[in-house]
């Protein structure tokens, strides 16, 4: 809602925010994206933790509704289906050891390599599709849970912030530790009783942005302005 006029005197704090005051409408508080703006970073078209990210849009977003994070897996657990991709693409190396197909002539052969490295590609597509599509969209108004198993199938899961009552995380393991990945699990009132967002990076984090957006859905309501 665009300010039309913000007092010049010293402004309270309400729940850690800063207070504004608005003709005719009464006070409220510095919204969560206002204060994260400061924190946001320029935009990796990979990263894992996109905070406040320009130019996404979901096909469920409302008009009004700012994305405030998107969540996908921590790169450290893609590493076994890249090292298994790898290692086949350099299995045809092993051939001028072991002459598995030998007995074909040399087209044949050529053809059995060509195939062998589109399976390999297709594998890898694959896989980084269903990382890359696999996201925890966090709103000003909710949470998103975007399955994308494959190419075919996915499933979307949602639930209102102001639904959230309570919110947790788990980071047990070397690793985890080590990359600062773990899994923030949300307990709601809605039908859905429990969202958990799998090896998400800075577990903490999450948890902390999800506990102010509960605040100020909170205040939202206590001012009368919940869309």
């Amino acid at each position: 809602m665009t300010d039309v006029f913000i007092s010049k005197q010293k402004r309270p704090h309400f729940a850690g925010a800063v207070s504004r005051q608005h003709v005719g409408l009464g006070a409220r508080y510095e919204t969560v994206a206002e204060r994260l703006v400061k924190e946001r970073r320029r935009e990796k078209v990979f990263s894992s933790f996109c905070l406040l990210p320009g130019r996404v849009r979901f096909e469920t977003q409302e008009a009004r509704e700012r994305i405030i994070l998107i969540l996908r897996q921590h790169w450290f657990t893609q590493l076994p289906w890249l090292i298994t991709a790898l290692a086949l693409l350099l299995a045809p190396l092993a051939l001028n050891w072991i002459p598995l197909i030998d007995f074909l002539n040399a087209g044949y052969q050529f053809m059995v390599i060509i195939i062998w490295y589109l399976l390999i590609i297709a594998f890898i597509y694959e896989q980084f599709i269903s990382w890359y599509f696999h996201v925890f969209i966090i709103t000003d108004e909710r949470i998103i849970d975007v399955n994308f198993t494959n190419l075919i199938y996915k499933e979307i899961s949602e639930a209102k912030i102001d639904n959230i009552e309570d919110v947790t995380y788990k980071q047990g393991g070397v690793s985890k530790a080590i990359f600062d990945f773990g899994d923030v699990a949300c307990q709601t009132a809605a039908e859905q009783r429990q969202f958990v967002m799998e090896n998400v990076p800075r577990p903490n984090r999450v948890v902390k942005i999800l506990n102010e957006l509960k605040l100020e859905e909170e205040h939202e309501k206590i001012i009368g302005k919940v869309r």
